[in-house]
């Protein structure tokens, strides 16, 4: 992240291997500075980096009970498909991450972005063609806090931890 740290604005994201390493360097970051909580967003993480070794190295790092770590989707079920290693780095740290699915949401509606109040966001703002930016502006991250809150209030949890069957 040495485009925020030395004060140059970060590249504009425009492909799929930019928003992967604006992900990898958000989540690094979040566990330098040690952030409270994160905020993701998408239809369903389907191409995201989550089970990247990277990506859940920095989330161990980053991981402690006063913290949260919160996923908005349509719905998860790409999840555990995908991102076997987010999965079971899970099982261990469910304790700080809440799935919530915003089934009122049409996908096409669904925000796709990764947020951490206060430090910075990445936003794909049109995901089909990768095109985004990361975002460190205060105002813009207040507002977008507060967005984050209100669909959160919307949300219902969904994606445990666990599935208990018979």
């Amino acid at each position: 992240m040495d485009a925020i740290d030395n004060g140059t604005p970060p590249p504009p994201i425009t492909s799929r291997a930019d928003f992967h390493r604006a992900i990898v360097q958000a989540f690094e970051r979040a566990a330098e500075v040690g952030c409270r909580e994160i905020w993701l967003c998408d239809v369903d993480y389907a191409d995201w980096p989550l089970g990247e070794p990277a990506v859940v190295q920095a989330l161990t790092r980053w991981a402690y009970a006063h913290r949260r770590l919160t996923l908005l989707a349509c719905r998860f079920d790409e999840v555990p498909r995908r991102h076997a290693r987010w999965v079971a780095w899970r099982r261990d740290w469910g304790h700080v991450v809440e799935c919530l699915a915003l089934h009122d949401v049409e996908p096409s509606q669904m925000p796709c972005f990764w947020f951490a109040p206060g430090l910075q966001a990445v936003r794909l703002v049109d995901p089909r063609r990768y095109r985004g930016f990361v975002d460190t502006a205060t105002a813009d991250l207040l507002l977008m806090h507060d967005r984050v809150r209100e669909w959160a209030q919307r949300a219902v949890p969904d994606f445990p931890v666990t599935t208990l069957g018979l």
